[in-house]
């Protein structure tokens, strides 16, 4: 089987911190200053209120797999992808990493990882979350 390949992201002025946090082993998530809520994907705007007040929260990277789907077949199987909740609130959609993808289940602890996959980044860019069992 050939690797996956898996297009580089393209940042933009809202996700540019995002981004660089991975490259730094950081997951950045936004928060809302008026009414406190957390919220991904990266952007200006608050989607719970609308506010334009939000910062940059660094996220402890960890929290458990909400949804997940191990794709046995086509180019780059088996990997696995999912939908992780964090523990600070917002939901991400990423790859998971395991020794024994038989092993991943709903509900699982899982922490951000480091690029760890056999798949092939395809252009210039920033790295991509992964996340792997934390063992919690």
């Amino acid at each position: 089987m050939s690797p996956r390949k898996l297009l580089a992201p393209q940042p933009n002025p809202e996700t540019e911190a995002f981004w660089a946090g991975l490259g730094e082993g950081v997951l950045r998530i936004k928060t809302c200053e008026s009414c406190g809520k957390p919220h991904y994907y990266p952007r200006h705007m608050c989607p719970h209120c609308g506010s334009e007040k939000t910062r940059w929260l660094e996220s402890a990277g960890c929290g458990e797999i909400y949804s997940l789907s191990i794709m046995r077949r086509g180019e780059g199987a088996p990997f696995a992808v999912a939908y992780v909740t964090l523990d600070e609130g917002p939901a991400l959609m990423t790859n998971l990493v395991a020794d024994d993808l038989d092993a991943l289940a709903i509900g699982q602890r899982v922490r951000l990882a480091p690029q760890a996959s056999d798949a092939d980044t395809v252009g210039d860019g920033p790295s991509l979350p992964f996340f792997t069992p934390s063992g919690d």
